[in-house]
């Protein structure tokens, strides 16, 4: 079996409510391998996406505390560096796809703006340099003009075309774990499985994993590999796909099958042919 490119372990966030502490992650421990699809799936307020901000270094200190005994990112702990470190690897080595399209980009900055950005600032490339990446990279999560998108605004965008842009800045420079954090909800059923096609096949040739964060059962069976479910805080299962819907190994687990709609037949999942390897 392969090494892990991400290995987190005992990693917990509490929070600041007033003057109470709550733990919203408590323990958390999981690794992911090049090339797979991690769902990290679970009921809302269930400490997914404070799982992934803490990853990144998003908690802001004054909110809450992050305490975790590794978390291993290709030799790096990124438990123990500061922010001025952690601003050279996000983007880099982990990046991160939001839920909300629109609030995820900036919206006094042309879309080409941002995206070149990221290049110039981890692959230290010129401006021209970075203009041509970014519209082959737009080409390649299925922008047919990407020169209009370089030069619009994210309002001037649809959703899943502001999404689209958010994809192509979080692969630009190949990173080696992407964090998808309910990628589509924001948009129709058609552009869901558009954008999430585009995803999988960009992180297939680079072979970046994916941590999917996602309630929805259905993407879980059709792009992931393995996946964790989340309760309260805590990982309660730890699997592959197919076993989730086969044989789900918690009673949480089966009671969220129950309440999945269009899930009547066990998916096979992309354990099936596994990993890229």
């Amino acid at each position: 079996m392969s090494t892990p490119v991400l290995s987190v372990q005992e990693l917990s966030v509490t929070l600041r409510l007033g003057r109470q502490m709550l733990t919203v992650v408590d323990g958390v421990s999981f690794d992911l391998r090049a090339g797979e699809v991690l769902a990290l799936v679970g009921e809302s307020g269930c400490g997914k996406t404070k799982t992934a901000e803490a990853l990144l270094g998003l908690v802001p200190p004054g909110l809450g505390s992050v305490r975790a005994k590794r978390i291993d990112l290709g030799g790096k702990d990124l438990a123990v560096l500061g922010e001025p470190a952690m601003r050279r690897i996000r983007g880099r080595e982990i990046s991160m796809v939001f839920q909300e399209p629109l609030t995820a980009l900036d919206p006094v900055f042309r879309a080409g703006q941002q995206l070149a950005s990221v290049l110039r600032r981890h692959l230290r490339c010129g401006r021209t340099e970075a203009r041509a990446a970014s519209l082959d990279m737009l080409r390649r999560v299925g922008i047919a003009d990407p020169e209009r998108v370089l030069d619009s605004y994210p309002h001037e965008l649809s959703g899943g075309m502001r999404q689209r842009v958010i994809i192509a800045t979080a692969m630009a420079c190949r990173p080696r774990v992407l964090i998808a954090d309910e990628p589509t909800t924001a948009l129709d059923v058609t552009t869901q499985a558009q954008v999430l096609a585009q995803l999988t096949a960009l992180t297939r040739e680079s072979g970046t994993a994916i941590l999917l964060i996602t309630h929805d059962l259905g993407l879980v069976a059709q792009y992931s590999d393995r996946a964790l479910v989340m309760r309260r805080g805590r990982i309660v299962e730890d699997t592959l796909v197919g076993e989730l819907f086969r044989k789900p190994g918690h009673p949480y687990t089966a009671e969220l099958l129950a309440t999945a709609v269009g899930l009547a037949r066990p998916p096979a999942g992309r354990d099936a042919a596994g990993p890229t390897p």
